[in-house]
């Protein structure tokens, strides 16, 4: 059965047309391609005098990269680019489908086994998000096959320890999930003080190997000594965080887990019951890691519903649980999980032990998926396309007059004549590195859409340049001199427009709720630019992202 969870996320990764989050771009492709072709946009976590990303997982997609530019195909097929990197995504999120078979005949026995497999393989967010490439979605890959090799019975921690490490070297916060979990382990083995010696010494080897392995591999790829892992949790838990927005303490429990579940929310909440009910130890233990992380979790104010992603194959085994428990039920024969492992003697089918009213319901997910998968905010990936369809000779320039990070950049667009400074660029969202006090502060994203159109007029030209040069200050590098310009701001004037200074590109791209906004499409209709390109669907999105995404053109 492991083949069909390869099948549909690989395909699910090749098919997926719209945009879901800016790391899946900024955070992975976007460093693998810079180091492959030596352009491309590297964000401030990456150039920050304190850098707090890795290359780990960027790296996945260097081999991709690397094997098309070596071929020579990336010039007549960059396409390839695309489905290089997505293909590789693809494989690693079946990891997750079928780590949590084995999960789930650990924790409950066999007959649950298909069940999960099926929650699982039309999971709604699985869809959205596991096959893309995220480090929550490799994450949750590491996670649920370090829970495979989990001693639920028998002390076997060797692989567990190694892929809890990889997932925490992915993303440090996944420490949370393994604090509670070999917590448990520790108080379970009591008094076998060579058993706690051996898991001790375990943890401690394959924890500073991988320490010292991503420790190496980011120092080589900064060229200075880098503990990216440091200062990561450093900015993470400052106030730099919330840079990017803040929520309610209750934002996972009523907002993030009802997405992640969708129509298995109901069987994952009876689920939790059940196990609670009939005290079924595994499940429990479960249970308990779930209601530890959320808990920690919400303690930071920066919540993202892809930050509890890794959660979402247990949240399928408490699913699966209810499901095939009422399923016996409607058939009078309700069944129970012993407290101690057994083997199930149920004979493996292609049966689901679901009732056929829990099975439309859960079914709901797959429209949904194809929505998400195939229509979702396809503008933003769709415009990339465009503009590389563009011949060189008709793109001399272009500028995104969108929230910053709106869509991908070199990685799917793959043009090394805009690479050059200002001929390329997009409105930056720089976070208040180095201030004490960052409550008041505004980046240039939000000095532009705070008035646009005053924006225009005082770092816009009065009039196009027809030879469309390179804008010579089109956003801020978020170096050292940024910080000290920031701190020296914030002494004085307060004032956070740093004096950016665009030309007039031949291209400009934007979403339709700008052209709203007074005096914006008088604007660029007077200085001789007409839309030549429009995409996606002028109802989704929010704020200045809705009304679709629009190139226009300097016509004369």
């Amino acid at each position: 059965m492991a083949w069909l969870a390869l099948v549909l996320r690989v395909a699910i990764a090749l098919s997926t047309q719209g945009f879901f989050q800016p790391d899946e771009y900024f955070q992975a492709l976007e460093p693998a391609y810079h180091y492959v072709f030596g352009h491309g946009h590297l964000t401030w976590e990456w150039i920050s005098p304190a850098p707090l990303r890795s290359i780990i997982y960027p790296a996945l997609n260097i081999p991709p990269f690397w094997l098309v530019k070596t071929l020579g195909l990336d010039a007549k097929y960059p396409e390839l680019l695309i489905a290089g990197p997505r293909i590789v995504h693809g494989l690693l999120a079946a990891i997750t489908d079928i780590a949590l078979r084995e999960v789930t005949r650990q924790v409950l026995n066999d007959a649950f086994v298909s069940t999960a497999y099926f929650v699982s393989m039309t999971s709604l967010f699985h869809s959205l998000s596991l096959s893309r490439s995220m480090s929550n979605s490799l994450e949750t890959s590491l996670t649920t096959a370090a829970l495979s090799y989990y001693p639920w019975d028998v002390t076997r921690t060797r692989m567990c320890i190694a892929f809890a490490a990889l997932a925490c070297a992915i993303r440090p916060t996944n420490a949370i999930i393994w604090v509670y979990m070999f917590g448990l382990l520790f108080k379970r083995l009591g008094f076998r003080s060579s058993q706690i010696f051996t898991l001790v010494r375990d943890c401690c080897v394959i924890g500073s190997l991988t320490l010292l392995a991503v420790f190496a591999l980011d120092s080589t790829f900064y060229g200075r000594p880098t503990l990216s892992l440091l200062n990561f949790l450093r900015v993470n838990a400052s106030p730099v965080s919330l840079f990017y927005g803040s929520s309610p303490w209750h934002y996972y429990l009523f907002q993030a887990l009802p997405i992640l579940c969708s129509t298995s929310l109901p069987f994952v909440l009876h689920g939790m019951r059940l196990a609670v009910k009939n005290d079924e130890i595994k499940l429990k233990t479960m249970l308990g890691c779930i209601v530890w992380t959320v808990t920690a979790f919400s303690f930071v104010g920066h919540k993202e519903w892809r930050f509890l992603h890794p959660l979402l194959p247990m949240l399928h085994v408490f699913a699966s649980r209810s499901l095939v428990e009422l399923y016996h039920r409607s058939a009078k024969a309700e069944i129970r999980v012993p407290r101690e492992k057994r083997i199930a003697k149920t004979v493996a089918t292609f049966s689901l032990p679901i009732r056929t009213r829990d099975l439309c319901l859960l079914l709901l997910a797959v429209p949904a998926s194809i929505y998400v998968v195939f229509f979702h905010c396809v503008g933003q990936i769709k415009v990339m396309s465009y503009l590389r369809s563009i011949p060189p000779e008709n793109l001399t320039s272009v500028g995104f007059l969108t929230p910053c990070h709106s869509t991908p950049w070199q990685a799917y667009l793959h043009r090394p004549d805009l690479a050059v400074p200002g001929r390329m660029w997009a409105l930056g969202c720089e976070p208040p590195l180095g201030l004490k006090s960052p409550s008041d502060y505004k980046d240039q994203t939000d000095i532009f859409f705070e008035a646009p159109f005053e924006y225009m007029r005082t770092h816009f030209p009065s009039q196009v340049d027809p030879s469309y040069p390179p804008s010579p200050f089109a956003l801020s590098i978020p170096n050292v001199t940024f910080v000290e310009t920031l701190q020296a701001v914030e002494q004085s004037s307060r004032s956070w427009d740093l004096g950016w200074r665009h030309e007039w590109p031949q291209y400009i791209v934007l979403f339709g709720a700008l052209l709203r906004e007074p005096g914006m499409l008088d604007l660029f209709l007077n200085q001789g630019y007409e839309e030549i390109w429009k995409g996606g669907f002028e109802w989704e999105g929010e704020g200045q992202r809705r009304g679709a995404v629009r190139v226009w053109k300097h016509i004369r």
